[in-house]
């Protein structure tokens, strides 16, 4: 028995033989258990970054910059408001500020309509049919500022309170401004080369 005894360990008083293998299975057991929970919890990371970006991909790239140009274009209109409103009375009087304030909110409206259109008909991006809503809800909005932009025309061409010539002024330089907010935020604006890439 001695010598059994003796043969199952090393000098250094370390198993050798079959205890071995018992200490060393003994060994990686908890090793194991314990990268269990952690590859667990690495899955439902995982899961829960691929439900976000599934989230985030519902809505076109596009769509900050949309929004980023609506709301600049909103500003600029108020301030383009109150500066013709205030160029229109000092110039003509009271028919210059009512020329230059309905001028300038004008241009505002009809191009704040556009981008706001687009923007809103992006939420259907998920359904089924967000082909045929996005083009009703954009054909709709413009056609609804064609007709009026028609009726506004008519019902101001020869309206004796106000300055058709500031009136004039004011939707040209709504426009302008409209137009360099858009092209300098897209120039600015970092949209991935493949859509929907995070």
């Amino acid at each position: 028995m001695t010598d059994i005894d003796d043969a199952a360990t090393t000098p250094g008083g370390a198993p050798t033989g079959p205890q071995a293998g018992a200490a060393q299975g003994a060994t990686a057991d908890p090793l194991a258990n314990a990268a269990v929970p952690a590859a667990g919890a690495g899955a439902s990371s995982a899961e829960a970054v691929d439900a976000t970006e599934a989230e985030q991909r519902n809505m076109p790239t596009s769509q900050p910059v949309l929004l980023s140009a609506l709301r600049w274009g909103l500003l600029a209109t108020v301030v383009l408001v109150a500066a013709f409103g205030l160029i229109g009375w000092l110039v003509a009087g009271t028919e210059g500020l009512v020329g230059g304030m309905l001028g300038a909110g004008f241009s505002g409206v009809f191009l704040a309509m556009t981008l706001g259109s687009i923007t809103f008909a992006n939420r259907f991006t998920g359904s089924d049919f967000y082909v045929v809503a996005f083009f009703s809800i954009v054909m709709g909005t413009w056609l609804l500022k064609f007709a009026a932009f028609f009726v506004a025309a008519l019902l101001l061409k020869d309206a004796p309170w106000l300055n058709p010539t500031i009136l004039f002024l004011g939707v040209v330089a709504g426009v302008i401004v409209s137009l360099a907010i858009d092209v300098l935020i897209v120039a600015r604006a970092r949209i991935p080369i493949v859509p929907n890439v995070r």
